[in-house]
């Protein structure tokens, strides 16, 4: 049986790193991960529906494990969230966020591994970035087998719009905007793209 904290194919000593949280959205997926993959110091926190939807696109756990530490949304009170806590971050990322996790923040509800990130880091003050599928009337995405067009309804909208208030957070409307978040938050930091990706 795996554990739910995989653990670290290294560990750097002392410096804080991005907490990358993929839910099960494919939208953007595959741009998503190779953008966190160019940062420096990055771990992966999976949702269970992350975990169905990366190999669809290519992207097997297994093989994320020997470069990147991965948190999986094993346990109920999302164990690996306590990292936070420790100092461990000070960025978390939710790229590409789902509908429904950006209903279930905008509302504070907080029961997986991506929702429970965001909201622990913003009782801490800790900076996130969210890249919201649903922010067009219409949205072109690819699916694991074609493209397929989206209309999102006005509760997407309006969830969205919410989650623009919640304390600490970032909303992305476009892959363009999370990658320049991702620069200013660099640039904050004092930190650069890592060079190459996985």
């Amino acid at each position: 049986m795996n554990s739910p904290i995989d653990p670290p194919p290294h560990s750097p000593s002392g410096r804080k790193r991005f907490a990358w949280a993929v839910t099960g959205s494919g939208h953007y997926l595959a741009e998503c991960m190779e953008l966190a993959m160019r940062l420096p110091d990055v771990d992966f926190f999976l949702s269970a529906a992350a975990e169905e939807v990366l190999p669809l696109y290519g992207y097997r756990v297994e093989t994320l494990r020997e470069q990147y530490r991965v948190f999986r949304d094993k346990t109920a009170s999302s164990v690996p969230v306590g990292m936070l806590y420790e100092g461990v971050y000070h960025t978390v990322v939710i790229a590409p966020a789902t509908s429904n996790t950006v209903a279930k923040c905008a509302f504070g509800i907080s029961d997986t591994l991506p929702t429970n990130m965001l909201a622990q880091a913003g009782k801490l003050g800790i900076p996130s970035l969210v890249f919201a599928c649903d922010t067009e009337p219409v949205v072109i995405t690819r699916s694991p087998r074609d493209w397929v067009e989206l209309r999102p309804r006005n509760i997407e909208f309006e969830n969205l719009e919410r989650l623009r208030g919640i304390d600490f957070c970032r909303v992305s409307d476009t892959f363009a905007q999370l990658e320049a978040s991702l620069d200013h938050r660099l640039a904050e930091l004092s930190l650069t793209w890592n060079a190459s990706s996985f």
